[in-house]
């Protein structure tokens, strides 16, 4: 590649863009590992050997699974071990001893919640065998790192250290493997943000204007994962049911009705700070709307091979290197002493295989999402809280941060029953309440603190789950590894090589009581001071969704909501469900269906929304009022862009074509629409991204011109409506292009708006000297699809057209033949940013290409792969 022959000039900018640090090329190019030869790996039984295919891939080969595991962390060290390294001193609440003061709010922040408190009380609650897979992966990492530098581990270091004292690398723990699942829970659980700003948002508008903006789920229109034949609640074992006490508390509406309590000025600055301090936790796996991910299975009825079809594509945050590392781990010869025949997607730091398939089984995830987080507003008064009349004393311990290049701070954090005083992180955030945002009795003013309860803060066994995930045999093994997935939730679609499909609803689900009547639970923060509306205990696990082999030998997950009904409840926050509809439709269209024709669903680009967006836009009268007289060229200006809506296909391509013209001015609509439309009466902060809750929010509205919502209130003396808000985001949208892309609207891409960039999440940014960001950043790339839409390639409206999320990897795998299954990463294997394999998948990723996967250990074979053979003879230190 043009870009590995330029090391050397940049080896050289490197050293004046930094200030007259030596780094040549040989400090570049140190870190890379060694893929071929031998090593030797203390502990294990037997070698162990590692083929990397023609993409670095590596596949490894032995006779124990802990001498897998002790391989793959070796090998996860080789390939990945800054990424690794910045995750644990994320999780951990060190950020600032690798990047300086810098990183204190976001160490502040963890250290409160305490993520490897949490993980260090779970290790020993974990299966004898799941634990001892953890140390031998750990003790793979540590014989890795051993007796090498930093700069001889990644070439992060040496940046890094050119300004800040690192010091050694320190070694590898089980804790920190799960620590990463923490910080992966905390970026996948059901959104705490909602709950948040509607408790900002109450006394700012009317309780209908709110409603109208957070739309209920509309199963009429976008079927959910599990039809009433395919899900009853009460079909599982006698006696699983919720206590008829609980039953009550737990029972939703199907359509909901949602009662705003009030909030005075100084609660809302309570929760915006609370907001704000938790906004401070880096994106490790992305958030937000466009968070999410496609997964779907057909039988075989339905395939031209006979056996079934899975789909996958998780909808994460980009950057580079990727989320997922792609491996495979098998035993030479599969017995019950060696049980492990494993492929599929891993996160460098955590053994095993987190979505895949073995020999017999395969499964995708997509994020179930449900409400695992509820806020509570607890009365302090010094080192106490009250609870039911009483004052109990908080709990209290020291936390001290070190930072790198300055001096130690040391941090108190406070507990209630709830859980950790969020408030606490930041300033004087203690003095900012006055009321409960509640339908109680009155309250006596006072301020308020605001505490966090959480799943993710109690020990749990998702490390057991990926363990019997990757050795269940068949769908009764299945379920029993996915009782075991506590968070963060996921919805598992599953098919194996003997023909059935089926799926299961796992995680830890809280059941409480609503903290306003007449809303659903979870909905609002709740008054920590009563007791009742602590959470009650936990659905059942029996009582969670799950079908196998459903008549029309389909099940599509693409986040929407699980069932049509209230039982059991899991949250309100479903993503409207265009993307589900969607993969149904071209489902439904295929007879005998290829891998092929799955790799091209997960491609489609068709924006559902549009059909009825785009009907309102051509029925807008290009008249404009006479408060606002608007010259005849504007118009006819405007209308020549409008013109390019009709007969748009409602593709959304980023390569020059009509269609591409047609998708960047109905973005540029949209979001103008989204300004015009929501953001005159939104705080900083909760502006309208224009995601999937938005556009079913207008979706309506467009049959409620009647709406408060049309009239925009920067204009106090003029009632707008509905006909000239759309105007009005017709005419911005095309003075906009006009200005991005050139004033002839048939020369417009929507590519040249929509574009990714894979930035390195410490070295990537705007602060760092363009030299460093060249090597470390790829991109931008231009990109096809949007939100909502199947390719799901996520953007901001309240910040611009750039790709926010996108699918973070996309697979298909053929139960027929799982040699004939296919994958591509986002980015590439290696985290290093010279060698040939950090960025090679991209290209085939934007383009929707997806690489033969080789299973069995001929095709493997066949790929002319490097090898590595791994020996347990013992090596001088």
């Amino acid at each position: 590649m043009v870009r590995r022959l330029l090391l050397g000039a940049l080896a050289v900018v490197l050293v004046v863009a930094l200030v007259g640090a030596v780094i040549v090329v040989s400090t570049v190019r140190e870190s890379l590992p060694n893929r071929s030869g031998q090593a030797t790996l203390p502990g294990l039984g037997a070698d162990v050997t590692v083929m990397r295919d023609g993409s670095g891939i590596p596949h490894l080969y032995g006779d124990s699974v802990t001498d897998l595991a002790r391989a793959q962390g070796y090998v996860h060290a080789q390939e990945r071990f800054f990424e690794m390294d910045l995750r644990r001193h994320i999780t951990a609440g060190r950020l600032s001893e690798l990047v300086g003061s810098a990183g204190l709010d976001t160490d502040k922040v963890i250290r409160t919640m305490g993520w490897r408190r949490v993980a260090e009380e779970e290790l020993p609650t974990l299966e004898p065998e799941t634990r001892q897979v953890l140390q031998a992966y750990a003790d793979g990492v540590n014989r890795y790192l051993r007796g090498r530098s930093p700069s001889e581990v990644s070439l992060e270091y040496s940046v890094l250290g050119l300004q800040l004292p690192l010091g050694e690398i320190e070694e590898w723990s089980p804790v920190d493997s799960l620590a990463w699942l923490k910080a992966m829970a905390w970026d996948l659980r059901g959104d705490y943000t909602d709950e948040l700003a509607r408790a900002q948002l109450s006394g700012r508008l009317t309780p209908a204007q709110i409603s109208q903006i957070y739309p209920a789920y509309q199963a009429d229109q976008h079927p959910p994962i599990l039809s009433a034949d395919e899900w009853q609640p009460g079909r599982a074992a006698a006696g699983s049911a919720l206590p008829s006490a609980l039953a009550s508390a737990v029972a939703a509406p199907a359509a909901r009705r949602v009662v705003a309590g009030t909030t005075t000025p100084g609660a809302r600055r309570a929760y915006a700070a609370v907001d704000a301090a938790l906004r401070m936790v880096p994106q490790l796996v992305g958030r937000g709307e466009g968070i999410g991910s496609n997964s779907w299975v057909i039988a075989g009825s339905r395939t031209a091979s006979g056996k079934p079809l899975l789909a996958n594509d998780p909808h994460l945050g980009i950057g580079q290197p990727g989320i997922w590392i792609q491996n495979s781990l098998h035993c030479r010869t599969v017995s019950a002493q060696c049980p492990l025949d494993v492929s599929g997607f891993s996160f460098a730091g955590v053994p095993g295989v987190i979505i895949g398939h073995n020999d017999k089984i395969a499964w995708g995830f997509t994020n179930l999402g449900p409400d695992v987080s509820d806020f509570y507003l607890e009365r302090v008064v010094g080192d106490t809280y009250q609870r039911d009349g009483a004052w109990k004393p908080l709990t209290t311990r020291q936390e001290t941060i070190k930072i790198a290049g300055g001096a130690d701070q040391t941090i108190t954090v406070r507990s209630t029953v709830h859980g950790p005083v969020m408030s606490d992180v930041v300033q004087n955030a203690r003095e900012a309440g006055a009321r409960a945002p509640t339908t109680l009795e009155g309250d006596e003013a006072q301020s308020y603190a605001v505490s966090l309860a959480w799943t993710g803060l109690l020990p749990g066994r998702t490390a057991d789950a990926i363990l019997q995930l990757d050795l269940a045999q068949d769908f009764t093994e299945f379920r029993k590894a996915a009782r075991s997935f506590a968070v963060p939730a996921q919805n598992l679609v599953y098919a194996d090589t003997a023909g059935h499909i089926g799926y299961q609803a796992p995680g830890q689900v809280p059941v409480r009581r609503a903290a306003i009547p007449k809303s659903p639970p979870g909905y609002w923060p709740a008054p920590g001071w009563d007791s009742s509306y602590d959470w009650q205990g936990f659905v059942d696990q029996a009582d969670l969704p799950w079908t196998l082999d459903p008549q029309d030998g389909m099940i599509v997950t693409a986040n929407q909501a699980v069932v049509a009904g209230g039982s059991p409840f899991l949250t309100t926050e479903w993503d409207a469900g265009w993307r589900s509809t969607r993969i149904g439709q071209r489902l439904a269209t295929l007879d005998k269906a290829t891998p092929v024709d799955m790799a091209s669903v997960q491609m489609d680009d068709a924006d559902l929304f549009a059909q009825s967006l785009v009907p309102a836009l051509l029925g807008v009268p290009l008249v404009a009022p006479e408060s606002e007289p608007q010259s005849k060229d504007l118009l006819d200006f405007t209308e020549e862009a409008r013109g390019l809506l009709r007969g748009w296909d409602r593709t959304t391509p980023a390569a020059d074509s009509e269609s591409s013209a047609a998708a960047a001015y109905y973005n540029a609509v949209w979001r103008n629409l989204c300004e015009l439309l929501f953001d005159d009466e939104l705080p900083a902060g909760l502006k309208a991204d224009g995601g999937p809750r938005w556009r079913a929010a207008v979706q309506a509205l467009l049959a409620d011109p009647e709406s408060a919502w049309w009239d925009n209130k920067l204009t106090p003396n003029v009632t707008e409506g509905k006909d000239e808000i759309l105007r009005q985001a017709l005419v911005q949208a095309r003075l906009e292009l006009t200005r991005e892309l050139g004033k002839d609207p048939r020369g417009w891409d929507w590519g040249k708006l929509h574009r990714a960039t894979l930035e390195h999440k410490v070295l990537g940014g705007e602060d760092v000297p363009a030299p460093v960001r060249w090597l470390f950043n790829e991109g931008p790339y231009d990109m096809p699809g949007g939100s909502a839409i199947v390719n799901a390639n996520a953007w901001n409206a309240s910040e611009g057209y750039e790709v926010t999320a996108a699918p973070s990897m996309r697979m298909v795998v053929d139960l027929s033949n799982l040699d004939r299954s296919t994958w591509i990463n986002q980015t590439g294997v290696s985290g290093h940013a010279a060698d040939d394999h950090y960025a090679d998948q991209i290209q085939d990723w934007v383009d929707g290409t997806q690489r033969a996967w080789p299973f069995t250990r001929a095709a493997v074979e066949a790929t002319d792969p490097q090898v590595l053979t791994l020996k347990p003879e013992s090596s001088t230190p």
